[in-house]
């Protein structure tokens, strides 16, 4: 198995201005990381992620550390205007950015479902083949690069383990497959190891993320809490911290075989440098005792 570790954690650094975004690659290898996965770019002004991506490439190449992944965002309900297909063609380009990254695979949403004015059926299910086409085209495209595309557990609407398991199974290809993500599951209320249970014979790349959680019967923590989809009350933590059963998530994978890479995406609010390493020596030990 091999460690990764997605952009996104360190992206509150490079919000304050503390971190450069092409920093990250020198940093994530001095950390001990096997790989790096991409969550979007940081982009410079003016320049477009294909332009940005040389850049990012370099960078990797410079620090000696391989990109694992690239991951982002899509809806193929309201995104290019609510047009599927011209869905689609965007992220076409984002495959192209993949290419450039040496990336094996490419991570995007499928929707975060319906708007407020949306008139008629609002299902999952209503909107399950929209999905799938749009899901079916951009893999198309990605494996004539040898590119490998997933969803993940993400968004709320498309979060829940049986979701996610009809929308692989209803694009029905063998470019296409799923990115886990144990701590998304809470944010629809789902235990984790099970939802890991079912899904692992999907799985194409696994994140690790842990949460805190209180009741949503509880009075609001405040600060740096978010709401479940049933108002529970999750907030970012370090892994091993948190209440995600990281262990049990990781015996799963290896019950089911997977040997790829395990992404810690770290969403804590404890200094990013500290929280990436102790989560990092955390996962490795949780895995070697697995």
């Amino acid at each position: 198995m091999q460690f990764g570790v997605s952009s996104y954690s360190y992206s509150q650094l490079v919000r304050t201005g503390a971190m450069e975004f092409l920093d990250i690659p020198a940093k994530a290898k001095e950390q001990g990381f096997d790989v790096l996965e991409f969550s979007s770019f940081h982009l410079p002004e003016g320049l477009t992620p294909l332009e940005f991506a040389p850049q990012v490439r370099e960078a990797c190449d410079k620090a000696g550390i391989p990109v694992a992944n690239y991951t982002i965002g899509a809806d193929f309900i309201n995104g290019s205007d609510g047009d599927w297909q011209k869905e689609v063609e965007r992220l076409r380009d984002e495959v192209r950015v993949a290419e450039i990254l040496g990336a094996p695979g490419m991570r995007h949403d499928a929707t975060g479902g319906y708007r407020p004015e949306h008139v008629g059926p609002r299902s999952f299910d209503d909107a399950l083949e929209v999905l799938a086409n749009g899901c079916r085209g951009v893999t198309e495209f990605a494996a004539e690069k040898g590119i490998k595309t997933m969803v993940e557990n993400h968004g709320f609407f498309c979060q829940d383990s049986v979701r996610v398991e009809k929308l692989c199974n209803a694009v029905n290809h063998p470019n296409f497959g799923l990115l886990l993500d144990m701590g998304n599951f809470l944010c629809a209320d789902e235990d984790p190891a099970e939802a890991f249970g079912r899904l692992m014979p999907y799985a194409s790349h696994c994140h690790s993320k842990d949460f805190h959680v209180k009741s949503g019967m509880s009075v609001d923590p405040g600060e740096g809490w978010f709401q479940s989809r049933a108002g529970n009350y999750l907030r970012g933590a370090v892994i091993g911290h948190g209440d995600v059963p990281v262990m049990q998530c990781i015996r799963l994978m290896k019950k089911g075989g997977y040997d790829g890479v395990l992404s810690i995406e770290f969403e804590g609010i404890e200094d990013p440098i500290k929280g990436i390493r102790i989560g990092l020596d955390n996962l490795k030990r949780f895995a070697e005792m697995a």
